[in-house]
């Protein structure tokens, strides 16, 4: 069972607080990553997309996706979004939870989170 949670994110988004949250009230320990003030690496993120597909990873729900020019959110491929993703973090769905075992958990749903860990209370 995971102690060690590595959560990134942005302190003040509403679904980071709701996973950080559930993490404390089921006494998991977090390191926590704003990468508004510590930039991700192309390599992380791609890291992630490994994991979870870029399908996943983007957000399309969020006033970045809505504010970028058209001829950037058509045509999406791996590539395109992988650079959208480094040069837009906003886009990154949020919280990115990587899991001792090298799971990726993108978002917070409680049902997911549930599955993943075996809570300790």
């Amino acid at each position: 069972m995971p102690s060690l949670i590595n959560l990134h994110g942005i302190p003040n988004c509403t679904t980071v607080k709701k996973a950080r949250a559930w993490l404390a009230q089921h006494r998991y320990e977090v390191d926590f990553h704003d990468y508004k003030k510590k930039p991700l690496t192309p390599e992380q993120i791609s890291a992630w997309e490994a994991n979870v597909g870029w399908e996943t990873l983007l957000k399309k729900t969020g006033t970045t996706w809505r504010a970028l020019p058209d001829e950037l959110k058509t045509e999406l491929s791996r590539d395109k979004v992988l650079h959208l993703l480094h040069e837009h973090p906003n886009l990154i769905r949020r919280p990115i939870a990587e899991l001792s075992d090298g799971r990726i958990l993108a978002g917070f749903v409680e049902s997911q989170y549930l599955a993943a860990f075996q809570p300790k209370d």
